[in-house]
């Protein structure tokens, strides 16, 4: 399993990504965002989360 992408975090391929916590796995209530190119992944719900292409 890959490591969460970090919040903030640029240069992402575009697309739709979910909330997991700090060793990947899923996020009860968690967030999912969509970016287009040029964006920033937004800030996660908690400290130490991350994001995953979904």
């Amino acid at each position: 399993m890959p490591k969460p992408i970090k919040p903030g975090t640029d240069n992402q391929r575009p697309g739709k990504y979910q909330e997991v916590g700090p060793r990947g796995g899923k996020v009860p209530g968690g967030h999912n965002a969509t970016i287009s190119a040029g964006e920033r992944l937004p800030p996660t719900s908690k400290p130490k989360n991350g994001w995953e292409k979904v």
